[in-house]
């Protein structure tokens, strides 16, 4: 009976750890959310039982696995091309951890200890884990000392920080500390390396700066939140060829591709990598809201403002320029050559989501919501184990051949994406619900279920149904167990898409707006329009709960065409489709083969079809199009009905020709295409 307790304390312990109640805004914690909803709990279920398998088995044949295998050995030549390999194993690893509490499972439990073994035995006596230069291989990235070329290429600190995530998501999940005693090893090792008075170096790609503040929370040593800070502190320090600014220096001789151009406290824009930037602003507001820092809050304020004002797409994808995955100009936001990088796109949730928590502004969710239903969610096929690196806008033929990345890919050389979708899925009922004091944030309108500890006694618990993005009727049912009742507050976003406030920011607005009507009722009576209090695009419902209270919202799920900032010239006489929180393209499986002639008139009227038999289940859109067509030197126009499809859904019937912004006029068609 002492050890079953214990084994519950424990456990206890570890998810009250995994809580951000760090920050003022508390993210209620993906294991105290119970999904049960129709679109994203097969999604997560799909991560589970084949993403997750099948990118470790992947993990296997291309020789990751054996890495750490050779580097346990002390013996070997390092298998494939990237030495940040290894980080794919940890984020699986995180991944699984994270499944294991949405539904254990024993086998993959006994796995992952398996694996765990392999790693304790590839890591050096000082603590020391990389298995590139364990192995004794001589790999040119990397030099011929430890941390030689960390604020470049080597990746070292980049896998230590994913060591870190997984270490302590297996902890927190299963509350054994096989892995979180490796973590600790290592990071101690890393506290005798780096800190005042010894080497510094701001990380070539940041992710140790999160992990160092998740070892915080689950050791209580402070020294690692130190060392997190001091990596942040490290940047702007390094001279390099040619300053920001000069004329044809590239952002690898400034230090912008690593943020390494200033300091961290005087940047002022989203700039270089862009998995790189999020990681770094995500991790400045963990140290912030652990510290108090306001000077790392002021900056990520200005530099969101720059990134969400000018740099980010309608899909709430970021980093235009493939050439160095990263952000490009203010308003450079091309379409066939959109980068849009999966892993960005998760970083960008990992920031917004930070910034909701340090301000408790609806924006920021606003930002999440997108970027989840179509920046992240196109980067996994419907199988679950076909993927996208990049995401573009679209993709035109030419000359016989398709642009960009136009197929999905069942694994990459550089497989930072699929592994990334693996630990970000399970994850995603943490970013559903929030609380501040008395009050509890519904911020995403997921079917669901979660509870509030108002005293050790009392408890409200919220049961959530809702079919959205295809229905925006949504149910809260409210429980207490308290018979008299629980006064409490009940905030409920509205999406900006809801009112016509589509984006942010003034980068993309709807065309035409409409008005929401009466869209809340309590306990079924309709609260008028002027007694409805809102407060920062939050519903505010303040009331003595009863058992069985029932709260009912119906946002209006109009479909809106979207116009950019006239900034942005690759946009410019082109309309975007949206419908509720998704964002919709043209596909060439369902308009005759081709994508690049439609052209869709300003103000058109669309026909919503929910469409179970096709994408495992999508809604579908209709209007009436012209369509261009060129044959024997002619032009010539017809008007057809096109169909559309959500961005997200893509490339899951064959490669071809696919589209997001319209021509609302012939005159923009490039006919020289043809």
């Amino acid at each position: 009976m002492k050890k079953l307790l214990l084994g519950l304390f424990i456990l206890l312990t570890c998810q009250n750890a995994n809580s951000q109640n760090f920050y003022p805004f508390q993210g209620i914690s993906f294991n105290k959310v119970k999904l049960n909803d129709n679109f994203w709990l097969p999604k997560i279920e799909i991560n589970r039982t084949v993403t997750i398998p099948w990118s470790f088995e992947q993990c296997k044949t291309t020789g990751r696995i054996k890495n750490f295998e050779q580097a346990a050995a002390r013996s070997g030549k390092f298998c494939g091309v990237y030495v940040f390999d290894d980080s794919d194993v940890y984020k699986i690893i995180e991944g699984a951890s994270y499944s294991l509490q949405v539904k254990y499972d024993l086998k993959l439990d006994n796995y992952l200890d398996s694996l765990i073994n392999v790693i304790a035995a590839a890591q050096e006596p000082d603590g020391y884990l990389y298995t590139v230069r364990t192995m004794g291989d001589k790999h040119h990235w990397i030099g011929t000392e430890r941390y030689e070329k960390e604020h470049e290429h080597s990746h070292e600190l980049y896998n230590m920080g994913h060591f870190y995530e997984a270490a302590t998501a297996h902890y927190w999940a299963t509350g054994k500390k096989n892995m979180l005693n490796l973590a600790i090893k290592n990071a101690d090792h890393l506290l005798t390396v780096f800190g005042s008075g010894k080497k510094s170096v701001a990380p070539g790609h940041q992710v140790i700066e999160m992990g160092l503040v998740k070892m915080y929370l689950a050791t209580g040593k402070k020294e690692y939140l130190d060392l997190s800070q001091f990596f942040i502190e490290a940047r702007g320090k390094r001279i390099y060829p040619k300053a920001p600014g000069n004329q044809g220096a590239t952002v690898w001789e400034t230090g912008e591709y690593w943020q390494d151009h200033k300091p961290a406290t005087e940047q002022t824009e989203a700039i270089g990598h862009s998995v790189r930037a999020t990681y770094l602003y995500a991790g400045m507001a963990d140290v912030a809201a652990l510290t108090q820092n306001q000077k790392y809050i002021e900056a990520i304020h200005k530099i969101w403002n720059n990134a969400a004002g000018k740099k980010t797409y309608i899909t709430g994808g970021i980093g235009a320029s493939g050439g160095w995955e990263g952000f490009g100009q203010d308003y450079d936001l091309p379409n066939e050559d959109a980068y849009c990088e999966t892993c960005a796109g998760i970083g960008n949730v990992y920031w917004n989501h930070r910034m909701f928590m340090l301000t408790g502004e609806a924006k920021y969710m606003d930002m999440v919501e997108r970027t989840l239903f179509n920046g992240i969610l196109g980067g996994i096929g419907l199988d679950g184990k076909s993927f996208y690196y990049a995401n573009p806008m679209e993709y035109t033929l030419s000359k016989g051949e398709l642009s960009g990345e136009n197929k999905r890919s069942p694994w990459f050389t550089c497989s930072c994406c699929p592994t990334n979708i693996c630990r970000f899925m399970p994850s995603i009922p943490g970013y559903i619900y929030a609380k501040k004091d008395n009050q509890l944030y519904v911020n995403l309108y997921v079917g669901s279920e979660t509870e509030v500890e108002i005293n050790p006694k009392e408890k409200l618990s919220v049961k959530q149904t809702s079919n959205m993005p295809w229905d925006g009727n949504i149910k809260f049912e409210v429980n207490t167990n308290n018979k008299k009742g629980t006064p409490y507050t009940l905030k409920f976003r509205i999406p900006g898409w809801a009112n016509g406030n589509i984006f942010p920011t003034d980068l993309y607005s709807a065309k035409m707006v409409t008005e929401m009507g009466d869209f809340i009722k309590i306990n079924g009576k309709n609260v008028p329009g002027n007694e409805i209090k809102i407060s920062d695009q939050y519903i505010v419902v303040e009331k003595i709960w009863q058992k069985g209270d029932v709260v009912e919202l119906n946002f209006p799920m109009e479909t809106y065409q979207i116009a950019s900032n006239t900034k942005i010239k690759s946009n410019q006489n082109l309309l975007s489709v949206q419908r509720g929180p998704v964002m919709y393209c043209a596909e060439f499986a369902d308009n005759n083969g081709k994508t690049s002639n439609i052209v869709i008139p300003e103000l058109s009227n669309f026909k919503y079809n929910y469409e179970p038999e096709i994408l495992k289940g999508v809604g579908t859109l209709k209007t009436e199009a012209k369509v261009l067509k060129v044959e024997a030197n002619a032009v010539n126009t017809e008007t057809k009905i096109v169909k559309l499809i959500p961005y997200y859904a893509r490339s899951n019937r064959g490669s071809g020709e696919m589209k997001i912004w319209f021509p609302t006029k012939f005159s923009n068609i490039k006919i020289e295409s043809y």
